[in-house]
Formats: C-alpha cells, sequence, structure tokens
C-alpha cells in the first residue's frame, strides 16, 4: 500500500512540486505521462471460414474419402442397417398383406414365373440381411459372455461371421 502511495505521488507529479524528488531519489520520481485517446474498433473482415484457414494457413480437415475403414466399424454399420431392412420387410409384408388386391396363390403363382438366376437373386436379397443379423447377433452375444473380446479375435470372428451368413444365405437360397 506504501509503494502505491509513492507511486501516485510519483504520477501526480507532487514530489517534484514539494521538492522532495531530491530527498526521496530519483528513482522513484520517474513521471510517465499517458495520453488516451478514443480509438474506433476495426471492422472484421467478412470472409468465410474457408477463407479464414487460407489466409491463416491452416490445413484442410482430412474427410471421409480419406478415412481408411476399419472391420468392426463396416460390421456395426451393417448390422443396424441390416436390422432397420428387417424391420421395414416385415411392416411392408404385414401391412401389404392387408392392402393386396389379389389372394395369395396369384403372388405364389407369379413368383414361380420368375426365372431360376431371377428368383434366386430375389431369394438371396431377401435372406442375406436375416443370415447376416442372425450370425452378428450370436457374435454379440459372444462378446457378451466376455468371449473373444481382443483385437485379433474380434477381426477374427468378423471374417467367421461373414462366412457364415454368405454360407447360411445360400443355402437357405437353395430351399
Amino acid at each position: 500500500m506504501a509503494l502505491a502511495f509513492t507511486r501516485n505521488l510519483c504520477r501526480l507529479n507532487t514530489l517534484n512540486r514539494l521538492n522532495l524528488a531530491k530527498a526521496v531519489g530519483p528513482q522513484w520520481c520517474n513521471t510517465r505521462n499517458i495520453n488516451l485517446r478514443v480509438v474506433s474498433k476495426p471492422t472484421p473482415k467478412v470472409e468465410s471460414h474457408d477463407e479464414k484457414n487460407d489466409r491463416i494457413g491452416r490445413p484442410l480437415s482430412p474427410h471421409l474419402t480419406i478415412y481408411k475403414f476399419q472391420l468392426t466399424s463396416i460390421l456395426s454399420i451393417s448390422h443396424r442397417f441390416a436390422g432397420v431392412a428387417l424391420t421395414g420387410w416385415a411392416v411392408i409384408l404385414g401391412y401389404g398383406s392387408l392392402v393386396m388386391p389379389h389372394d395369395a396363390a396369384y403372388y405364389i403363382s407369379a413368383l414361380e414365373s420368375l426365372s431360376a438366376p431371377s428368383l434366386f437373386a430375389l431369394k438371396y436379397i431377401l435372406t442375406f440381411p436375416l443370415a447376416y443379423h442372425t450370425a452378428n447377433g450370436i457374435r454379440h452375444f459372444c462378446w457378451d459372455a466376455g468371449k473373444f473380446l481382443t483385437m485379433p479375435e474380434v477381426y477374427k470372428t468378423g471374417y467367421i461371421m461373414l462366412g457364415a451368413s454368405i454360407i447360411s444365405t445360400a443355402i437357405l437360397c437353395c430351399l
């Protein structure tokens, strides 16, 4: 507090007016005048986010086009897609059976008139999500039991699950 009082005396040049500067010493009486003036705030440049990053020199963020997808993330999102597809087909078949203009025999005869390759492709499209979702669900049950949780085992069970779902889809399509 005494130092602040002395500093204020020096700023106001009180010591020089009272001729006390010689007694106190010149190191305490160095006055500093500050002139204040009003300056308007500079208007900011109107620039986009990309222009600002170019001006600053920031690199562009990596995009999904250069991202290396992992097997685990692909299998996770495709498991969700398969579940959504199965739900959609169940809802469409359920509500569709209520509003069909013809009886079931008409649609069965329409399916029987398809060629073998197109019938196999139709069966494959309809049964692969079921086989995939079932095989991946079994894999998740194993994880819930605490099995196959290391990264090499996760990848190994992922490849096994893909093979099992393709084989079971082919078997179901041959029926």
